[in-house]
């Protein structure tokens, strides 16, 4: 089965404008993005509708689309990038997550041959417990995502040390069927709530498989997010 990793990337963002060229340690934000999945050794293209974020990628041989600017979501980019290619097996590497390991990409890539629909990532994370910006889950005891929400979940009644909240990780895998019926889905009530489009699946009857990773990620959102990850990724060189 054809299979690659599509980097969705719009140049408009409401919590931090031009985010994808947003400088990091001497070259953008989208650019550590690309680098990252490329050195998987994966297929990768870049959606984008922005002329700007394609220059910054120039050089590096990706294959970029250019995507209409009113597609609502990343999911939609991907989306419209695969529905007109013959690819069956897609991961949606998000823009603003620097960080590329390629052995969680190929254990997503794995679970999507075996038959599953949807594959993220996760990592037990106690300081994003009660952080708004991080999105925690839930899962059942076969790793498949029960919840997924901004607020402090699973709620610890008693004090628990060896008990640790998990923190999601914006990567998703699909198989093609999969995402094509998920874009064209209506919104539904606890993703409107949340502001979080993965509820729609689960609305939906749509089963996540989550698969825990000791990776460190950190995606970009804020000033605070490019400082930090710019003392991470100046330690990894």
């Amino acid at each position: 089965m054809k299979r690659a990793i599509v980097i969705p990337a719009r140049l408009a963002s409401t919590r931090l404008p031009r985010k994808p060229l947003k400088d990091i340690a001497g070259k953008p934000l989208i650019r550590w993005v690309v680098e990252g999945c490329l050195k998987t050794g994966e297929k990768v293209i870049l959606a984008t509708d922005s002329e700007e974020v394609k220059e910054a990628v120039s050089g590096l041989g990706v294959e970029v689309v250019m995507t209409p600017s009113e597609l609502p979501s990343g999911s939609d980019r991907v989306a419209h990038v695969i529905e007109k290619s013959d690819i069956e097996l897609v991961i949606n590497y998000q823009g603003d997550e620097p960080f590329v390991y390629p052995e969680d990409v190929k254990r997503v890539f794995d679970e999507l041959i075996r038959g599953e629909e949807v594959v993220t990532l996760g990592k037990h994370d106690k300081t994003c417990y009660e952080s708004s910006s991080n999105v925690k889950v839930v899962l059942d005891r076969r790793g498949y995502a029960l919840y997924f929400s901004r607020a402090p979940i699973p709620y610890f009644r008693e004090a628990n040390e060896n008990l640790y909240p998990i923190k999601h990780i914006g990567i998703y895998g699909f198989r093609r069927g999969t995402l094509l019926e998920f874009v064209k889905l209506p919104q539904t009530t606890l993703e409107r709530t949340e502001g979080l489009e993965q509820l729609r699946l689960l609305e939906n009857g749509y089963r996540i498989k989550v698969l825990l990773t000791e990776n460190f990620y950190h995606g970009v959102d804020t000033e605070e997010d490019l400082k930090l990850v710019e003392r991470v990724l100046k330690r990894q060189k």
